[in-house]
């Protein structure tokens, strides 16, 4: 950025300005699960405990469970990352800006801007803490002044499925008595939109070879 633009925010000396594209999750997700249903996949919600349950139904299982890969599969290196953000009514606003740290942003939204936010490592509480919500008005104001006019919508809390490494991979597990593929993909954090199809395609790839060796054993 220029010096021009960088008086925009005197409490900086470098900035950087680009463009870039947004994904609004709460379209996005829905649009997936379209398109999956679309292709022949079927949707059952159910609480799953243990991949015993699912043994006799499936030869293989693809698992993103995300912070439930915790109980499920018994990963201990899954940690939740807490984040709050809040929406506000700021049509105004165009641009997004996110400090360097990347725990102070506000982004422009199809209906909304949402502004954050909290990157709290172990914290598993879903609840709004109004602490945060202050600091976060606080932190964005300081941004860009025009939020004090801002309306607040809503408040929320999301957990984050972190993990020092994503776990891409497959295993074999022997249950009850059958030996079942198990191709895990999870524990992306805060860049699951970032990362899914990359990693969806490393995953596929691993339940393809799950289906080569299990073809070359029913020849034998």
């Amino acid at each position: 950025m220029t010096e021009g633009e960088l008086k925009r925010f005197p409490d900086h000396k470098f900035g950087q300005a680009f463009t870039t594209i947004k994904c609004e999750c709460s379209s996005y997700l829905p649009w997936l699960e379209k398109r999956f249903r679309k292709a022949g996949g079927q949707v059952e919600q159910r609480m799953v405990k243990s991949l015993h349950e699912l043994s006799n139904s499936f030869d293989i299982i693809v698992n993103c469970s995300g912070l439930g890969s915790k109980t499920l599969v018994g990963d201990n290196k899954v940690y939740p990352v807490r984040g709050q953000v809040l929406k506000v009514k700021a049509p105004w606003l165009q641009h997004f800006i996110r400090d360097g740290d990347g725990k102070t942003y506000i982004y422009p939204g199809i209906h909304s801007v949402t502004v954050g936010g909290t990157r709290q490592e172990g914290d598993w509480r879903l609840q709004v803490d109004e602490g945060d919500t202050k600091s976060i008005l606080v932190r964005c104001s300081r941004l860009e002044p025009s939020l004090s006019k801002a309306n607040v919508l809503c408040e929320w809390v999301g957990l984050r499925p972190s993990r020092k490494n994503p776990r891409v991979e497959r295993e074999e597990v022997h249950l009850q008595g059958r030996r079942l593929h198990v191709v895990h993909n999870y524990g992306h954090g805060g860049w699951g939109v970032t990362l899914a199809w990359g990693t969806a395609l490393d995953a596929l790839g691993l339940v393809r070879q799950c289906l080569h060796e299990m073809l070359l054993q029913a020849k034998l």
